[in-house]
């Protein structure tokens, strides 16, 4: 088996909707019916083809996973006009839990999903039954890009740095940062993330995504804000051994804000869905049970 056929198999497991005018992907696994609904947020340079296992967990537990492409990524349209800041992605996000029909759901975040969703969350608190949160960041202003992510940001290099990201470079990076466990995901799952990014457009709508980071007091305080709600349950889960949003820091940033006591980890690197899936729905699964 190849990406284009680990692809394949992705698309035959979800199914096309649009939202705000834009077209995208999703896919559901669980009860559709007495399930509770747990929305699944992904970052960057990821799809909603991250959370496929843990979809599964989610289902073997009773709850049913949804997880969808932000615009500009995976299998979603990559509208040139679209407004690909973290305020943008979570209108769309409010507009695609609207259509999905989800009137109160759990939410996950993860990467930059964090702050999109936490605009998701700042839009609708009546409607988050409880929030998760995965390897993010919180405070904004202050934040500054990874190795690995910062050329995206930069004009012309970016555009190169994205057109000349090869399957195995990228391999390299995920044992690098991505993934604890290594054996947990085939190669061919691996480059499904590179055909992925590239599709369509060839990564210039993910360019405008690392290009619109919104790292201000403002945005940071409406993130605070969202974790302290106190209308629902927080929860921090972390990869213990994430080099990219660290434990020590983004991690305790996190924490902080939400005011737990604990974050709860897991043997993992940054994409802890992937080789952690059991271990991350069972906290979701808890915490929608508590």
């Amino acid at each position: 088996m190849n990406s284009r056929d680990v692809i394949e198999q992705h698309r035959a497991a979800g199914r096309r909707f649009e939202a705000a005018g834009v077209g995208s992907f999703v896919r559901e696994d669980g009860p559709p019916a007495g399930g509770e609904p747990v929305v699944c947020l992904h970052g960057v340079p990821a799809s909603c083809f991250l959370y496929r296992k843990v979809l599964r967990e989610l289902a073997s537990r009773g709850l049913r996973g949804v997880a969808f492409d932000l615009p500009g990524l995976g299998l979603a349209d990559r509208p040139a006009a679209f407004d690909y800041t973290w305020t943008g992605l979570g209108r769309f996000c409010a507009a695609a839990v609207d259509v999905l029909r989800l009137a109160r759901f759990h939410l996950v975040v993860h990467d930059i999903g964090g702050p999109v969703g936490f605009e998701l969350a700042a839009a609708m608190p009546g409607r988050i039954a409880s929030l998760t949160v995965l390897d993010t960041l919180v405070e904004v202003d202050t934040f500054k890009r990874p190795w690995s992510m910062e050329p995206f940001a930069r004009r012309g290099i970016g555009e190169v740095y994205v057109r000349t990201l090869s399957k195995p470079a990228f391999r390299m990076l995920m044992r690098l940062q991505g993934v604890e466990n290594a054996g947990a995901v085939p190669r061919a799952e691996v480059d499904a993330y590179v055909d992925l990014l590239h599709m369509g457009d060839g990564g210039h709508a993910f360019l405008k995504i690392m290009r619109g980071f919104e790292r201000t007091r403002a945005k940071r305080d409406l993130y605070t804000g969202v974790l302290g709600d106190g209308r629902y349950p927080v929860q921090i889960v972390w990869g213990a051994n994430d080099p990219v949003l660290k434990l020590a820091v983004e991690g305790e940033a996190a924490r902080r804000a939400a005011g737990v006591e604990k974050i709860h980890t897991v043997p993992a690197k940054h994409f802890l869905q992937e080789d952690q899936a059991p271990a991350v729905a069972g906290h979701i699964a808890r915490l929608a049970a508590a």
